[in-house]
């Protein structure tokens, strides 16, 4: 009985090495056999999906920059109107200033601002009221300077 059982049990590992050889046979053949349509098919999937994640990466970057591109217009644009914004201001502060001003009502004084610069012309009755006209300009909020084209003429006041 003995030897029966091991007999046995040399027959079920003689067959167990067979049946592992030829798994391993099984396996290897199934590793060398030429691609089918359905891996052809998921390779070409495979590059499908990452071209598109590329191009979305793409179209990303680039609604990126116009968008950074659009901002900055949109503060250039901001910007320019609020300079002319402030220059209009400070024109309309200087007027007011030199009409309220008792030594310059008679005078006839342009103002033109540019970038918080006041340029003065017209014209004058004398050196002093020139120089109270500049006073007068660089003297409200925002001027950053004045500029004179004014003309002394000892006639302006009687115009």
């Amino acid at each position: 009985m003995n030897t029966t059982n091991s007999y046995l049990y040399k027959i079920a590992a003689h067959n167990f090495l067979i049946l592992a050889c030829a798994s391993c046979l099984g396996f290897g053949l199934a590793g060398c056999q030429p691609e089918g349509s359905a891996e052809k098919t998921g390779k070409k999937i495979d590059k499908a999906v990452g071209q598109v994640k590329q191009k979305i990466g793409d179209t990303t970057e680039k609604a990126g920059d116009e968008l950074t591109e659009a901002k900055q217009s949109a503060k250039n644009k901001a910007d320019i109107a609020e300079e002319y914004i402030d220059d209009a201001m400070i024109t309309l502060k200087v007027k007011a200033a030199l009409g309220n001003d008792a030594i310059l009502k008679a005078s006839h004084i342009e103002v033109v601002t540019a970038n918080g610069v006041v340029t003065l012309s017209g014209t004058v009755d004398s050196e002093p009221s020139l120089g109270r006209a500049m006073e007068v300009a660089g003297s409200q909020a925002h001027v950053k300077s004045v500029q004179t084209q004014l003309i002394v003429d000892a006639n302006a006041g009687s115009k």
